[in-house]
């Protein structure tokens, strides 16, 4: 989407925004159009992006066209220019060290400054002037000025305070005049003085400038003359420098007006607390709580227009001359990415690229044109338009209002047709009744509060609204028998007519009134709803929390027991391990399940796919029987088999086939030095002693080498039946601990 060429200037002055421009404009750094060339859609996000930081304001610069074809030319540009030069160069710098957001930081950082131009900037102080401290023969000239202009101050000192003047001094001041030091004298002082006239005064006195004075005077004169010619040096090597980067200057200096384009926005937004709206590509205008700047203390609007014809009608200084100009001016500000007051996040404001408003009273002496002829020359151009938006105030104005009625009524028709839309007001319900049918236009009443007698600058949607001539007239003083015989005149069946436009309106109000009530019910409940919602997910949080607490307990507990059963500690081991199955059952518990019933010895039991008797438990690992072998296995692994009770027949006991004697394993065992097949026989055994002796917890210390036994040693316990799990202990991959 591309801006255009600034709106003309008059499109501002119909829609009474020529104060909100004025005060715009303070605060840009130059004067310049409101329009910005390029892509609107990226002029907003760097206007986002800047409305989100603080930035140094920039100082009021001159526009520089002149100077740079001046450069181009290979002129030679005074001190003053080469400053503003300098003072926009100055600022990109204040930019880049600034960090601003995306987009903003890539295009700022892109502007690379020539080292040549960067010198040229230490050459100044911040007041503009060369720095004296970069050249000694400047240095020194203006040392001799100062001194210069302090003796010059003391022998006029002098001459005011001695006795042989006294007499003819008006006062003892030093008087500025023509831009020299003088003294305000007297007629007859040249009898004790030699001075030169430099003025008379009203009161007839003399401005003097004392003969001992005069040759410090030549003396300064003469050091001026010298710095001038020194400064006009520089000038002359700056400009040369300057053309050979022109292309830059004219860069920064189009980069500078774009930045100011932005700053510029976002400082009057804050001022005022304006939203900035970017143009949709639909054609719609929905407008929340918009206020029109020049209006103080305005009436909030809030209206939606998402048809190509609007027609307002309604009571006098009701506001549709108002409500025309803010849609009017909510599409040219927002074209224009100019800030105004709105409910940002319930707006939508289309994009048009033309924007007219046939207000005005076209009539004219001195071209001998009617109303009505000047109202048709300004529709006769619009023909010549397309994707435009237009405001007609009081279209019917200078003729017949049932002819233009039906006249109007043909040509917005067709207008419409070149994809124009229309803005309308009009104190005639023939216009409207001729166009209510129409799907594609919007009726639009201006209220009136009957009661009290005034109108409420508020609209209603879908109805005709009543004129209230009589109302109004009556209002502003007219007398009631007037009024009333101009009703008896106007006739019984308009005033019927009017009477059930009036019905009509105030039961659409009421019915809107009622929705209205309904809706906020229903946001209430949708409210309450979520609120119930919220509360539901807070208790899920905290009974989530509860849960993980009781695990982490009984998870520490555990811990606490291995450690226990490690040092030998069996007793303790069990007292921590009966605490920590106590934490189990209360977390279970307050999780609101049912607890299973603990396994005891002596219960039919199933693991994984075989079926045995649990003989014995022992911490979290149980010993169980299964076709007469005997296996320990984790107690978390069995479940518990319910059977039906069976004769028991008996059997004799059967013999062994084996016989394990107990060694009394070790909890580790080294590979270190050994080979393979020594390695992976030793690790059998001592898993094998482990198993028999109950433990539930090894280590394999295989070191780190080459790798090789530690490679072994995980492909060995991946396949061997009777491990849990197994995992390189932390810190020290030398060291596999085995979970049996």
């Amino acid at each position: 989407m591309k801006t255009e060429a600034a709106a003309p200037g008059d499109i501002i002055k119909k829609l009474d925004l020529e104060g909100y421009i004025a005060e715009f404009k303070r605060f840009l750094a130059r004067d310049k159009a409101v329009a910005m060339p390029g892509d609107i859609n990226q002029h907003f996000r760097y206007i986002k992006a800047l409305s989100d930081v603080q930035f140094p304001t920039p100082h009021p610069t001159p526009n520089l066209d002149r100077e740079l074809a001046l450069i181009g030319k290979q002129a030679v540009l005074g001190l003053e220019e080469i400053y503003a030069f300098v003072t926009i160069i100055s600022y990109f710098n204040k930019l880049k060290a600034l960090g601003l957001p995306e987009p903003l930081q890539s295009w700022i950082r892109q502007i690379e400054i020539p080292e040549a131009i960067e010198e040229i900037i230490g050459y100044f102080t911040q007041e503009g002037e060369i720095n004296t401290q970069r050249d000694p023969e400047l240095h020194q000239i203006e040392a001799s000025l100062k001194r210069n202009k302090q003796e010059i101050k003391e022998t006029l000192y002098k001459l005011a305070h001695s006795a042989k003047l006294r007499e003819f001094l008006v006062d003892t001041q030093v008087h500025f005049n023509g831009g020299e030091e003088t003294l305000l004298v007297r007629g007859g002082f040249n009898k004790v003085v030699k001075a030169t006239v430099v003025a008379r005064s009203e009161g007839g006195y003399f401005y003097i400038i004392p003969q001992s004075v005069s040759h410090l005077k030549e003396r300064e004169s003469t050091l001026l003359s010298s710095k001038e010619e020194l400064i006009w040096r520089y000038c002359k090597d700056i400009s040369a420098t300057f053309h050979q980067w022109e292309r830059f200057l004219r860069y920064i200096n189009e980069a500078f007006d774009r930045f100011d384009h932005y700053q510029a926005r976002v400082q009057f937004a804050r001022a005022k607390e304006y939203e900035f709206v970017l143009p949709s590509r639909s054609k719609r205008i929905k407008l929340e709580d918009f206020a029109h700047p020049a209006i103080e203390n305005p009436v909030p609007v809030t209206i939606d227009m998402d048809k190509q014809i609007m027609l307002i009608t309604g009571v006098n200084a009701g506001g549709k001359t108002m409500l025309l100009k803010s849609l009017l001016s909510a599409v040219y500000m927002s074209k224009y990415l100019l800030p105004f007051k709105c409910d940002v996040a319930r707006t939508e404001v289309g994009h048009y690229k033309h924007i007219e408003a046939v207000i005005d009273d076209p009539q004219s002496v001195k071209n001998d044109i009617s109303t009505f002829a000047g109202r048709m020359k300004e529709f006769a151009a619009l023909f010549e338009k397309r994707d435009a938006i237009v405001g007609v105030d009081e279209i019917e104005l200078g003729t017949d209002s049932d002819e233009a009625a039906s006249l109007f009524r043909v040509m917005l028709d067709e207008l419409r047709k070149r994809g124009i839309t229309f803005i309308v007001t009009t104190h005639h319900k023939r216009l409207a009744s001729l166009m209510a049918s129409d799907d594609d236009v919007e009726l639009i009443a201006a209220l009136y509060d009957e009661e009290r007698r005034v109108p409420t600058y508020t609209f209603l949607q879908g109805s005709i609204g009543k004129s209230y001539a009589f109302e109004t007239a009556q209002r502003y003083g007219v007398p009631v028998a007037i009024v009333n015989r101009a009703k008896k005149v106007y006739g019984e069946d308009k005033e019927n007519l009017n009477e059930l436009i009036e019905r009509s309106t105030t039961l659409e109000r009421e019915m809107r009134s009622k929705i209205a009530a309904i809706d906020a019910e229903l946001k209430a409940a949708q409210r309450q709803k979520e609120k119930l919602l919220e509360e539901e997910e807070k208790l899920k949080e905290q009974h989530r929390k509860a849960i993980a607490t009781l695990e982490n307990r009984y998870n520490a507990a555990t811990k606490k027991a291995r450690e226990a059963l490690k040092a030998k500690e069996s007793t303790e081991g069990r007292r921590l391990l009966n605490e920590a199955h106590k934490r189990k059952s209360m977390q279970v518990k307050e999780a609101g399940l049912k607890a299973p019933e603990p396994l005891k010895e002596g219960d039919k039991v199933k693991y994984r796919s075989h079926k045995g008797e649990l003989l014995a438990i022992r911490g979290k690992d149980a010993t169980i029987e299964v076709d007469g072998l005997k296996m320990r296995v984790p107690l978390s692994a069995l479940k518990k088999r319910e059977e039906t009770p069976k004769a028991r027949i008996p059997q004799k006991p059967k013999k062994a086939t084996h016989h394990v004697e107990k060694s009394g394993g070790a909890v580790s065992v080294k590979l270190l030095g050994m080979y393979a097949d020594e390695a992976i026989d030793t690790v059998d055994k001592f898993l094998s002693d482990a198993l028999v002796n109950g433990l539930s917890e090894v280590q394999i210390i295989h070191g780190t080498g080459s790798g090789v036994l530690a490679k072994l040693v995980t492909e060995y316990l991946k396949k061997h039946p009777k491990i849990q799990h197994f995992y390189r202990m932390p810190g020290n991959l030398g060291i596999t601990v085995v979970e049996l």
